[in-house]
């Protein structure tokens, strides 16, 4: 079974997984270059119930929201990462600003994000409580941010 799906074939996984009495968890991101904050989100995001998927970012989306240098790594590698991680069960892209189509559409039984003050609205949570779902927020690592990496980092050439 592969961890990657579209949209169509990721809702017959969740409605079969949901129908088995299993537990759909979502967060999502861009996951730009994966760091110890973005293990921790979904390390904290699989103990919420039993099938974790993660929603990425399309390469277009994550330029949209974090600048014209931004991705670092293109979309495929940034999932494969993901798919790599035993946590994660499910991965699959969207290209939208935010992922509330997909969530509207897969509705998964909770919905994780990392605790951001500077954005304290959650795209599909309303969606989510409304569907009798729940909200886990979860504390970020301080320190740990792609953005803030790049920002700081000393590249050398190697020539």
């Amino acid at each position: 079974l592969s961890k990657f799906v579209d949209d169509s074939r990721l809702r017959t996984h969740v409605v079969t997984e949901q129908a088995d009495g299993r537990t759909i968890v979502f967060t999502n991101g861009c996951f730009d270059m994966l760091h110890p904050g973005h293990a921790h989100l979904l390390m904290q995001a699989c103990k919420q119930g039993d099938v974790l998927v993660v929603a990425v970012n399309a390469d277009d989306s994550v330029e949209v929201c974090k600048g014209k240098d931004r991705p670092v790594l293109p979309l495929d590698v940034r999932m494969r990462a993901l798919a790599s991680l035993d946590v994660v069960d499910y991965v699959v892209a969207f290209s939208e600003a935010t992922p509330e189509r997909l969530i509207r559409f897969i509705k998964p039984d909770v919905l994780v994000k990392g605790r951001d003050p500077s954005n304290p609205g959650i795209p599909g949570a309303d969606f989510v409580a409304r569907s009798g779902g729940r909200i886990h927020i979860v504390d970020t690592i301080p320190g740990f941010s792609t953005t803030n990496t790049l920002r700081t980092a000393t590249f050398s050439s190697t020539e």
